[in-house]
């Protein structure tokens, strides 16, 4: 730990903002893996299948109360909001079907975009870190003292290196988190869109079912 604060120390602009992307990416991947993991919890299969034995007996106020009572899911949120509207025309209900899923959807890709950039940046920061190390020790070799030219041309070499090291050593672990958090957006996003659209397809089906039923 001492070597890390010692080299961050030392190898100056670059370090210091590998090191500040890191507490950022830190921050990020913490709220994104609580928000996609820890507070999306429901399952989807369960609670539509709840969802169209209730539509299927033509009870479509208990079917609201059972959405709100998990108005946090956004899933939920989404059949509500559809629910809501079952007295409406198919193109009313199609329309706050796509309006609902757009608020949903957009906020379980927030901030992930940054994650990209972090590991990026820190990949390249390392990189102008390796070019400003190497630098240092061309211009030993050429311009310094000799009784200093070894000593400038470690420092060099160490700075150039271990520039490289820091920022592949941010870059990829943000990366696979941020491989692991786009993975369960995409998963939730299928989800929420086809669970939700068979609450639509039940709506608009009525006149069929209850011919069916009859």
């Amino acid at each position: 730990m001492s070597d890390l604060i010692k080299f961050v120390l030392d190898a100056g602009i670059s370090a210091w903002v590998i090191f500040v992307m890191a507490l950022v990416a830190i921050v990020v991947i913490s709220e994104r893996f609580h928000a996609l993991f820890w507070k999306i919890k429901m399952t989807g299969e369960e609670f539509v299948l709840k969802l169209e034995t209730l539509l299927l007996s033509n009870k479509i106020e208990d079917a609201i109360v059972l959405s709100g009572v998990h108005q946090k899911e956004p899933l939920a949120q989404v059949t509500k909001a559809v629910l809501e509207r079952a007295d409406r025309d198919d193109q009313s209900i199609h329309q706050i079907h796509e309006l609902k899923l757009g608020e949903v959807l957009a906020p379980l890709g927030k901030r992930l975009g940054y994650l990209l950039m972090i590991a990026n940046v820190s990949t390249l920061v390392g990189l102008l870190g390796t070019i400003s190390g190497l630098i240092m020790s061309f211009e030993a070799v050429s311009f310094a003292d000799p009784s200093q030219k070894q000593a400038l041309l470690s420092q060099g070499i160490s700075i150039a290196m271990n520039s490289t090291a820091l920022g592949l050593t941010v870059a990829i672990p943000v990366m696979i988190c941020y491989s692991i958090l786009n993975s369960r957006q995409n998963s939730l996003s299928d989800k929420i869109v086809n669970h939700s659209g068979r609450v639509v397809d039940h709506l608009t089906n009525r006149a069929y079912y209850d011919k069916e039923a009859a």
